[in-house]
């Protein structure tokens, strides 16, 4: 027998983000076939994702007998230098007139729409995630007095990813450090439009005439 040694490459820095607002059914549900057009933001600083699942052992006859595991949502907290306040206060839901006035605070349904991010590794290595089906759950905004110095200041977004397939899947995404990682593929074609299955990460590859 012999050992292969690998030499996983390390995260670089977050790249941009992508959202694409899903146009709900009349019920108010997600609609896996309508989304809009994908918006493409450079304004990461920092991206914490937490899977928040669950391991429950069925035990039987004095041993365990099973694990079954469940992944009922992801967060991605989202630390942003800015946000298109149009964006936003659609993720709010917020109540937003025709001559400029918001009206935030009530108890509005928040729309679905698709989140995804960039993570680019050292030597030119990528990750491209998308997850189809997001709800803004919380924002922090926070502003502070100026200095003599130009000083930094960030928001925070909570973007929380659920099942969008019978399966129960939050997430699509593919790597190039993979040997089946796609020919070809760019960031642009992976982000054009929110993929939820092998067929849409087909047309995304696919060469148009």
């Amino acid at each position: 027998m012999s050992i292969t040694t690998k030499r996983p490459k390390i995260k670089e820095t977050v790249g941009s983000l992508y959202y694409n607002f899903n146009t709900m059914t009349e019920n108010g549900e997600f609609d896996p076939e309508s989304y809009g057009t994908t918006v493409k933001s450079e304004v990461a600083k920092t991206i914490t994702t937490t899977d928040n699942a669950t391991t429950t052992t069925v035990r039987a006859s004095g041993k365990d007998y099973e694990t079954v595991n469940q992944s009922a949502s992801v967060e991605n907290e989202v630390e942003v230098i800015a946000l298109d306040p149009e964006d936003l206060a659609k993720m709010r839901g917020d109540d937003v007139h025709e001559n400029g006035l918001i009206l935030g605070g009530a108890p509005r349904r928040r729309p679905f729409f698709a989140f995804g991010k960039v993570v680019k590794k050292v030597g030119g290595a990528v990750e491209y995630v998308w997850y189809p089906k997001c709800q803004l759950t919380e924002n922090t905004d926070e502003a502070t007095t100026s200095e003599d110095e130009f000083s930094e200041q960030t928001d925070t977004v909570t973007i929380t990813a659920y099942a969008f397939d019978e399966a129960g899947n939050t997430s699509v995404r593919v790597n190039s450090e993979m040997s089946t990682f796609p020919e070809d593929l760019t960031e642009e074609k992976f982000f054009e439009a929110p993929i939820l299955d092998d067929a849409g990460l087909t047309a995304a590859t696919t060469p148009t005439a």
